[in-house]
């Protein structure tokens, strides 16, 4: 029978069977997430950056999209990492410093390790068939903490970390990229979900020798620093060369991007010179010299420079090539649910998490983030950008505040990225709404440690 004589029905029936085998034989993307650390706004030639050279984060944001509007969720390492691997605000599992020693975590109420009961992209991606790794800095847990959760109870099926738990053996700060290009290898023919966390521009600083070699025209303290971002420039450049390799570099998504901002350079009496003791441990605080791209702040605050970083996405035939995202308010909390609808994972239904899914942002369609977002900080307050202890952004508007909300400080990021005027006495309606906003979140945060998030070990 001619099918034009077939019921309308019918006809429909084929049609949505022809698209359902269609959307069943497009193969389902990977996803390399990149995670480097203390790497700033402004440590990348592509943004700008006078002496710095990073051509292969430059060939990934031409082959990809620049998102120059991206927060992650804390100002330090620990808080900013467990944001986006569960998609919730750290603070709702009581994370709002780096993990330290036992002792140290007990005197600031916060737990020894992320709860490994807490739900989280890589857990989700490995229930939906997908191979999981994570290779690099963990920081999750700390490694003097006995009785930690080693990274394969959040749903890693594959790790070499450093910065685990005692009990988790520790990799070389280098190995990563290596690492992660093995396991490229030998996953090319199946679906995975790869974290690829980088040590550079953490402290220590402790450049290849060919790295330093490359740099020698310039002074001493921008030479290891220019080493340092070489290195952690080069890893990318490994992990795509691996895709490349693997043939499945069409259908991966990378992502690029950093846990806060620049670490600051170390006041005099702490400087270290290059002498061999300094050589052996690495080299100190007087070396870094990490850039913010112009944002306000740095590590420890809650300032753009502290908590906007660089995010930049590649995704052959789906995400724009070259293209620059200046409007999208994306934050670290929407990897997991945008990551999950790019791979067609569907939530649990019981999922409660802070992120929006921004898919049409990588698709290079408006998208726009409906939620405010909420920053909560405890850390030292010695400097003067590191007196906020909570902060919100909804719209275009963010509002700093101290615990009390006795001393506000408000911006339009659209217009001041550089956070350089305080609007706050024009807009006290923004102000108030703001603050009431940022009030009432922190008043849902625990208050007390999970018992079961706790070292036996003091």
């Amino acid at each position: 029978m001619h099918l034009r004589l077939l019921p309308r029905f019918v006809l429909l029936v084929l049609a949505l069977g022809v698209a359902a085998a269609a959307v069943a034989a497009a193969p389902r993307p990977n996803v390399v997430f990149i995670f480097a650390d203390d790497w700033g706004w402004g440590d990348l030639s592509g943004h700008g950056h006078p002496w710095l050279k990073t051509p292969h984060l430059d060939r990934l944001a031409r082959e990809g999209t620049d998102f120059h509007q991206f927060n992650v969720l804390n100002p330090v390492c620990s808080p900013s990492r467990a944001a986006a691997l569960t998609g919730m605000f750290p603070s709702r599992f009581g994370i709002h410093q780096h993990f330290a020693a036992p002792a140290q975590n007990r005197a600031r109420n916060m737990p020894d390790w992320l709860d490994a009961r807490a739900p989280n992209v890589a857990r989700f991606f490995r229930q939906a068939g997908y191979r999981t790794a994570h290779f690099g800095k963990w920081h999750l847990t700390n490694r003097n903490t006995h009785g930690a959760p080693a990274p394969t109870d959040y749903g890693f099926d594959e790790f070499a970390v450093f910065n685990g738990g005692a009990e988790t053996a520790s990799t070389e700060l280098h190995a990563t990229p290596e690492n992660a290009a093995k396991f490229i290898a030998a996953n090319k023919d199946r679906p995975f979900f790869l974290n690829v966390w980088l040590h550079e521009s953490h402290l220590p600083h402790v450049p290849a020798q060919a790295s330093l070699a490359k740099w020698q025209h310039l002074d001493e303290q921008k030479r290891v620093y220019a080493a340092v971002i070489t290195d952690g420039d080069n890893a990318v450049g490994r992990v795509l060369d691996a895709l490349e390799a693997a043939g499945i570099a069409e259908n991966t998504i990378v992502i690029f991007s950093s846990d806060n901002g620049p670490e600051t350079t170390a006041p005099a009496a702490q400087r270290e010179s290059r002498d061999n003791d300094a050589k052996a441990a690495g080299y100190g605080g007087y070396y870094s010299v990490g850039s913010s791209g112009g944002l306000r702040g740095e590590k420890r605050s809650l300032f753009e420079g502290g908590v906007r970083v660089p995010f930049i996405v590649r995704w052959p035939g789906r995400t724009p090539a070259g293209a620059i995202n200046d409007t999208t308010a994306f934050a670290a909390v929407d990897l997991l649910p945008t990551l999950c609808a790019a791979a067609g994972i569907a939530l649990p239904s019981d999922y409660r998490g802070d992120g929006e899914n921004l898919l049409a942002a990588l698709q290079g369609r408006p998208a726009k983030r409906t939620k405010p977002i909420f920053w909560a900080w405890t850390g030292k307050a010695s400097d003067p950008d590191w007196w906020p202890r909570l902060a919100v952004r909804d719209g275009d508007w963010k509002l700093l505040l101290t615990d009390g909300a006795k001393r506000v400080a408000l911006h339009r990021l659209t217009t001041d990225r550089a956070e350089a005027v305080d609007v706050a006495k024009d807009h006290p309606e923004i102000v108030a709404r703001l603050a009431q906003l940022a009030l009432a979140w922190k008043a849902t945060l625990p208050t007390t440690v999970d018992p079961a998030c706790i070292s036996p070990v003091k």
